[in-house]
């Protein structure tokens, strides 16, 4: 395949395999994401028949993540985060220790290094924001309480892994691994991690509050609608864009803080409306692309291993976020809720590996 055309074909490829598995997997009366994953499976290097670029791949998942967490952003306002921050924040770090201390003890117990056990626990203990507030819309959960409280635990947690990442390096130091970094060299790196990441949020509390809504407004009252959904993309990737070159915070979170700000709009559903359909073609490529990583031989090679991982993210995730809910004595129905939202891994898990 000649390399100027490897994103027509991935794209080409990637959208009529996704159609074709997505509607099987809707006739069997399961979730389309199924298919889309399948699809990617077919596209990858681990199948025969058509290879897709595997460098051109995760670059439009992250298009599609950006976008899905601007939509998350338009479904919750910085009110609702802090309405549910007494349940959200003890939650998600307390779910994120227990589970990576499970991971991390089972990569020692297959004799990994420290640090590979680590970022083995850390992966398995972060849910995909994504992924639930896609169940959530289809249920109409998004806009009740536990649909909150769901979303909220999860940004808690796409935060906790923005740290981890710039942390990661000098961890892996500390440990022995390249060059050694003692305890303050890892302080002064949290320490400005923490300083860039407040520095983000309080320049868009302060100056995004007020801007990205007037821009909106103002474009809206020129009439076009192509200029309209034009300038919700120019927001949700140009602020994702500033957020990581500038701040050092990831795509999604940026994309996340933009469409959380756009929320307060009073044009907040028409902009969500307007970018759904990019949203959704671009959700589409990031599940075939995650699909593409996933070598099916292991089943074979390695079952204990994958049975194993499969019971930490499904039931060790579920069974400490049921339980914390519980002992903040919430409703068992939101327990539930949240349990099912946890037990599954998303895109920071890929990320961090």
């Amino acid at each position: 395949m000649p390399h100027h055309t490897a994103l027509i074909a991935l794209l080409c490829v990637g959208f009529v395999m996704a159609f074709v598995l997505g509607l099987l997997a809707q006739r069997l009366r399961l979730s389309p994401l199924v298919g889309y994953l399948l699809a990617g499976v077919v596209a990858g290097p681990f199948t025969p028949g058509f290879v897709g670029d595997m460098t051109l791949a995760p670059q439009l998942a992250e298009v599609g993540v950006i976008l899905l967490m601007f939509g998350v952003g338009l479904h919750f306002s910085l009110r609702d985060l802090l309405d549910v921050k007494n349940v959200a924040i003890p939650g998600a770090l307390g779910q994120i220790a227990f589970v990576t201390t499970v991971g991390s003890g089972f990569g020692l117990w297959l004799g990994w290094p420290p640090i590979a056990a680590i970022v083995f626990g850390l992966s398995l203990s972060v849910a995909s924001t994504v992924v639930v507030m896609r169940a959530l819309e289809e249920r109409r959960l998004l806009d009740t309480r536990r649909g909150r409280i769901a979303i909220g635990w999860l940004v808690v947690e796409d935060l906790a892994m923005v740290l981890a990442l710039v942390l990661l390096p000098a961890i892996a130091g500390a440990l022995g691994s390249g060059e050694q970094v003692g305890a303050s060299g890892i302080a002064m790196t949290l320490g400005w991690t923490l300083l860039k990441v407040a520095a983000f949020v309080a320049f868009m509390l302060i100056v995004g509050r007020r801007v990205i809504p007037w821009i909106l407004e103002h474009v809206a009252g020129l009439g076009s609608r192509e200029l309209f959904t034009l300038c919700v993309l120019a927001i949700a990737l140009g602020v994702a864009f500033g957020a990581a070159a500038l701040f050092d915070v990831s795509f999604a979170l940026g994309a996340f803080f933009a469409g959380m700000l756009l929320n307060e709009s009073e044009l907040s559903h028409k902009a969500a409306s307007d970018s759904l359909p990019m949203r959704d073609a671009f959700a589409v490529l990031f599940f075939v692309s995650v699909g593409m990583l996933f070598n099916p031989a292991i089943i074979l090679q390695q079952p204990l291993l994958v049975l194993g991982t499969v019971a930490i993210i499904v039931l060790g995730n579920a069974a400490v976020g049921y339980g914390i809910v519980r002992l903040l004595k919430l409703p068992k129905l939101t327990a539930l809720t949240i349990a099912a939202s946890l037990s599954q891994i998303g895109e920071f898990s890929f990320i961090l590996a």
